[in-house]
């Protein structure tokens, strides 16, 4: 129970203090927002504070904060420790300066803002890199929600051969049809905020049944070992940070605060707006993180999938009533989750190509053809045995390595305006080791290991290749960041 404590300390403590060290050093002011100054109507909305704050946590909270923790519990209670750390230093700065940085670019999405920060060789990687990840996240984010409403409301199995999982499927795809179509208030705008109270409501009775009987379970870190034992003998490093994405940092989260920041009326709400809600879904992964050492210190099987965790824990903590409202919050944030998903993706590619989102068919046109696909792979995953752990290994991955590409621009964001670029710079590098070194060992990867014959548990020439590349990443941040710097000086000059 002390470490989950000091857990929650470090988030809300650390987080108040840091949220402020990052507003001072961005300096928000009262500079016109893209919201009021191309306001279109569609995109460019103005909204109240309180409800872009609600919506972009809906956006931002998908499977991750939930599924992620219950994955990465079993790692020990150093996760109490690590979501906390990471949600301040990393997640939470990286979504704050993503989202003040899109307003002060005219309310840009992410590759405009790759292109200008880090060149159009690396936008054009990163181009195919955030589409593919837009499309995962919208197909992830059908299927997670489509097998809890089968599953948990409907009382039937969730599988391929039960035509109810397809019917669901279906009604969530026209939902999301609709979401991507239509104006950003009104429908995201008007029922998200609802769906918000359903969604913290759900942590916090979890947080009170923690607090109320369940902490005599909850396991205290351990100095003889750290870093806990996983069953299935799984490296901290890189695996537990690959694993719990969006409760630390996701990068699929920058997408949705570049468009919230179309949507903001002040600077000054930036940090209410962006960096608070982030402390929020990591409060959400710290409660169902501990519900889930709970119940296996309990003795549920610890094999148990992260899907039907969802379900035990909501109804041990919150009785039969309790657990519908918690499952529905469960549904909802990867739906909410996946509907902004496939509308930012229909703003970068239009963005891309130039494409008039005010006309309605257009938005149609662009929507269908990213539902064809999407589709398509949702059938592969679903029919397939295996094929949705290898769609959600992709995606994990994926999700966590257009971060640093969002913290590589932030930190020359940063430095050609003369501030603290190591806040980001720093957790930056970080993650591009985390990322690099899972992908060169991981079998989806370049299985580096055992083309290497050697041990792949050890992970030893995955962590030295990409402990070389993190040094060619800085090095990369920092040419860039001084070549824009003094071409910024020479324009001034001329």
């Amino acid at each position: 129970m002390l470490t989950f404590m000091i857990g929650l300390v470090i988030l809300i403590a650390g987080g108040y203090l840091y949220g402020n060290y990052c507003e001072k050093v961005f300096g928000p002011d009262d500079r016109e927002t893209p919201a009021i100054a191309k306001a279109d109507g569609v995109d460019f909305v103005v909204m109240k504070k309180w409800k872009n704050s609600l919506i972009n946590l809906l956006n931002i909270a998908g499977t991750g904060p939930i599924l992620g923790p219950i994955q990465g519990i079993l790692f020990g209670p150093i996760a109490f420790i690590t979501i906390p750390l990471g949600c301040v230093l990393a997640g939470s700065m990286h979504d704050y300066f993503s989202g003040m940085i899109s307003m002060r670019n005219g309310g840009a999405q992410m590759p405009r803002i790759i292109r200008k920060y880090l060149g159009g060789k690396v936008f054009s990687f990163y181009n195919v890199i955030i589409w593919i990840l837009m499309l995962l996240v919208g197909v992830v984010f059908v299927y997670t929600p489509g097998d809890l409403i089968v599953s948990e409301l409907i009382g039937q199995e969730a599988v391929a051969a039960n035509p109810t999982t397809w019917i669901v499927y279906v009604g969530i795809f026209l939902y999301y049809v609709v979401a991507t179509i239509f104006p950003i208030d009104a429908i995201i705008g008007r029922v998200y905020p609802i769906f918000g109270a359903f969604l913290i409501i759900s942590a916090v009775g979890i947080f009170l049944g923690i607090l109320m009987g369940g902490g005599q379970y909850l396991t205290n870190l351990s100095l003889s070992q750290p870093f806990g034992h996983h069953p299935a003998g799984l490296p901290f490093i890189p695996v537990f940070f690959i694993t719990v994405a969006c409760g630390i940092l996701s990068g699929f989260h920058a997408t949705q605060n570049t468009l919230i920041a179309r949507t903001v009326s002040s600077e000054k709400e930036g940090k209410a707006t962006f960096f608070n809600m982030m402390l929020v879904e990591g409060f959400i992964a710290m409660c169902w993180a501990g519900g889930a050492m709970i119940l296996f210190n309990k003795g549920t099987d610890m094999g148990t999938g992260a899907v039907l965790m969802v379900g035990h824990i909501a109804r041990d903590f919150l009785g039969s009533v309790g657990a519908i409202f918690a499952i529905i919050g469960v549904i909802v944030l990867p739906i909410t989750s996946g509907d902004t998903a496939f509308r930012g993706l229909r703003l970068m590619v239009a963005e891309q190509f130039n494409i008039d989102q005010s006309v309605a068919t257009k938005r149609v046109g662009l929507s269908v053809a990213f539902f064809i696909p999407a589709a398509f792979i949702l059938y592969i995953a679903k029919t397939n045995p295996s094929g949705f752990n290898i769609l959600w290994r992709y995606f994990a991955f994926t999700n966590q390595f257009v971060a640093t590409f969002a913290l590589a621009s932030i930190s020359i964001y940063l430095y050609i305006h003369g501030k603290n670029y190591l806040v980001s710079l720093i957790p930056g590098t970080f993650y591009f080791f985390i990322t690099l070194s899972f992908i060169f060992n991981a079998p989806i990867g370049f299985n580096l290991e055992r083309l290497l014959g050697m041990d792949p548990s050890s992970y030893t020439a995955s962590y030295i290749l990409a402990a070389i590349c993190c040094v060619g990443y800085v090095w990369f941040v920092r040419k860039r960041a001084e070549g824009q710097k003094d071409q910024i000086l020479q324009d001034v000059l001329s």
